[in-house]
């Protein structure tokens, strides 16, 4: 099998990285690990064909490569370009992301972490931002994607790499929904709890003490009581506004906590309730864990 025909038969994505110091590298490839890509940083050009044939070769294991390039690389060659033109050769045609900003910016973003530009040498840091948009505009004029940063916040940048990078499964929050019983501790890593002990206890109820908010029985009870309702509706609304807001910050993960005394009957019940009205919202994929499920 031809090198062409292994690229275009590996389902591997590709994309490579630059633009100009300080308009946004190191976050779009935070960016783009929490969207599942592979990134590597930095890497010489002339290893970058290795590196994604080593991906294309781990059977599933690696789909997504990202390579950030800065102007550090350039000192391996001398033409990045035609490295880009050997993987399309190759079949895995990377998407070229080019970050720009004006020249203010940089400087007033340099100056904010007081660092000097890699370029600047012995001149001034305006000399570095110069030099270093001459020698990049060759890359620029070649990417599939262009995005000026001047105007973005963190989190406007995370959306446009979202929205360019991301597949659906990517850009989902993830959300956990863990019972638990306040007599074995709270979660170390719950983001949100909520305490459902203010209603009545199947454990005083002799025929539902020896079962779980898993079963029927136990469940129809605690979701028939006073509140129960109410409260998951008002609590679900909630929710809702604090996952589109968490989406916004770029936070994929969360962590509900539902607590009990013990972790049996209420948590579970209300847990596994919750979780059904989440899992049908648009853009959250849902799990549920009974942390102290069988644990009395």
């Amino acid at each position: 099998m031809s090198a062409q025909e292994e690229g275009r038969g590996s389902g591997m994505e590709v994309a490579v990285v630059s633009g100009l110091s300080g308009a946004g590298r190191s976050t779009a490839a935070k960016c783009l690990e929490d969207l599942g890509w592979f990134v590597v940083d930095n890497l010489p050009p002339e290893l970058i064909a290795t590196m994604v044939e080593l991906g294309a070769q781990a059977r599933g294991a690696i789909t997504k490569v990202a390579v950030v390039m800065d102007v550090r690389s350039r000192a391996f060659t001398d033409d990045l370009a035609s490295v880009i033109k050997d993987l399309d050769a190759r079949g895995y045609k990377p998407r070229v992301l080019f970050l720009q900003a004006t020249d203010a910016v940089l400087v007033r973003r340099f100056e904010a972490v007081r660092r000097g530009h890699p370029m600047q040498g012995d001149g001034r840091l305006a000399d570095g931002i110069t030099a270093e948009r001459t020698l990049l505009e060759p890359l620029r004029e070649e990417a599939d994607l262009v995005l000026d940063t001047s105007s973005l916040s963190v989190h406007d940048l995370r959306a446009k790499i979202e929205d360019a990078f991301g597949s659906e499964a990517s850009t989902q929050t993830r959300v956990t929904v863990l019972s638990f019983g306040y007599k074995y501790g709270l979660p170390m890593d719950a983001d949100l709890v909520m305490d459902v002990r203010f209603l009545p206890n199947p454990f005083w109820i002799p025929e539902l003490r020896d079962h779980t908010g898993l079963e029927g029985e136990v469940r129809n009870y605690v979701l028939s009581q006073e509140g129960a309702d109410e409260f998951l509706d008002r609590y679900h609304q909630l929710l809702r506004l604090i996952g589109a807001g968490y989406k916004r910050e770029g936070k994929r993960y969360l962590t509900l906590a539902v607590g009990c005394t013990g972790g049996k009957h209420r948590s579970v019940a209300i847990s596994e309730e919750l979780a059904q009205r989440l899992s049908n919202e648009d853009g959250m994929a849902v799990k549920v864990v009974h942390r102290d499920l069988g644990r009395e």
